[in-house]
């Protein structure tokens, strides 16, 4: 179907997740195009698809796949070669396919409650253990008696307000109380994750492409 004139305008994020076996273009990218009879055909254009082989090397009902935006330039000029295409999101990207499972709620409501302990306990051990280097118990009591001239019993107001303050600094630092958040800005977790994401990314994409099982032009 030839166009002539006509440009297209293609965005990608670096990973997608798709719950079918067959890939579509509508599926990995954002398009936008003057002529509007165009995108409603190409979101329907197969650019990829996983097979039931590729399952029995997954891990945990998961299978990757790299494509890269050449291999999605070419669906689109197969169905329409005289399109210009301009291309303003990532240059490979990294198809994650699952096969989704409802999991049990009780599965769910365990898994809560071991990250919730983990993470207390780490916390709690990590803060006692700061306490026991710089010997805070003995800090406090020397501060209380140099303040009020009588011996400290190890519960004072230094203790009650040092507890008090350690709960509202990790909450300040962390930017945010179950669901409810301080300010706009991303909290250092969501950081640090990005930045993870960020390495994994590049480092799939990497490898693919070393091993030569990225989705490329024929």
């Amino acid at each position: 179907m030839a166009v002539v004139n006509e440009t297209i305008y293609i965005k990608g994020d670096a990973s997608v997740e798709v719950t079918k076996r067959d890939v579509k273009l509508g599926d990995l990218v954002q398009m936008e195009c003057a002529n509007e009879a165009v995108i409603p055909k190409l979101k329907t254009v197969k650019v990829t698809k996983f097979r039931e082989s590729d399952e029995k090397h997954s891990h945990h009902g998961k299978s990757r796949k790299v494509v890269s935006i050449l291999k999605i330039i070419e669906c689109i000029h197969r169905e329409y070669p005289g399109l210009d295409v301009q291309n303003l999101g990532a240059q490979d990207i990294i198809v994650t396919y699952e096969n989704q499972k409802t999991p049990s709620p009780v599965a769910h409501w365990i898994k809560i409650i071991v990250v919730v302990m983990i993470t207390a306990s780490g916390a709690a051990f990590s803060i006692m253990s700061f306490n026991n280097d710089v010997n805070t118990t003995r800090l406090f009591k020397q501060i209380y008696e140099l303040v009020t001239g009588t011996a400290s019993d190890g519960f004072t107001m230094l203790e009650v307000t040092y507890s008090i303050g350690l709960v509202i600094g990790i909450l300040v630092f962390f930017n945010h109380f179950g669901k409810k958040r301080f300010s706009v800005d991303p909290t250092p977790m969501e950081v640090e994750m990005r930045m993870y994401e960020n390495d994994i990314q590049t480092t799939l994409v990497e490898t693919y492409s070393r091993k030569g099982q990225e989705e490329d032009v024929s």
